[in-house]
Parts: structure tokens; C-alpha cells; sequence
């Protein structure tokens, strides 16, 4: 009986392991060789104190704490779309849509020989 428990944490935990990677793919952190009360977002080129919560202009959302700062993707980017297609991002709502690229012509005139 205790055999079969010990087999089920050991895959339990596998899979928590492999799911974890998942999530944390969009995630960066940044570590603090010293303890700091601030922390620099480098997209928005702005501080924030210790403790605190925001999203920034690019749409990740980061935490600040006195060894780290850590920001996570708060949307989703696409990946392997046609390449007949283009992502417009809304940043102020973060949110996407993927149009199909529209052929482009003069319909002016041209100049030149």
C-alpha cells in the first residue's frame, strides 16, 4: 500500500513538473544580487516600490519584491500563423486579431520609367 502512494506522488509530481513549465513559459524574472526597494520596468522605463502590482504598456503584469522583480504575459501571442497572415496588437486592451495581408497597388498612377 505505501508502494502504490509513493508511485502516485512521484507521478503526480511529474506532471505538476511538466505543467508548471507550461505555465511559466511567458514569464521572466529578473533577480537581485541585494535587497532593493524598487524595481525598474524596463519596457515602461518606470520605478515601483517594493510590494507592488502593475501592468505595463507591453501587457505583461509584474510584482515587485526585494530580491526580484517578475512579470508574466497577461495575453496571448500567437505563433505559427500562415504566412500570408499579420497579428495587429491592441495593447490597451490586450488583446489581438490576425488579418490576411491584402495585395497592395498604385492606384494613382506611377512615376518614373
Amino acid at each position: 500500500m505505501c508502494l502504490l502512494t509513493v508511485k502516485r506522488s512521484v507521478v503526480l509530481g511529474l506532471f505538476l513538473w511538466a505543467a508548471l513549465s507550461l505555465v511559466n513559459a511567458a514569464c521572466f524574472i529578473e533577480e537581485y544580487k541585494t535587497s532593493v526597494t524598487f524595481c525598474h520596468d524596463g519596457t515602461d522605463k518606470t520605478w515601483h516600490p517594493t510590494g507592488s502590482v502593475w501592468r505595463n504598456s507591453k501587457c505583461f503584469d509584474c510584482n515587485c519584491s526585494a530580491d526580484s522583480m517578475r512579470c508574466c504575459d497577461a495575453m496571448q501571442r500567437p505563433v505559427n500563423y500562415p504566412d500570408k497572415c499579420q497579428v495587429e496588437y491592441d495593447y490597451t486592451t490586450c488583446t489581438f486579431e490576425i488579418f490576411e495581408k491584402v495585395p497592395c497597388s498604385a492606384t494613382g498612377g506611377v512615376i518614373g520609367k
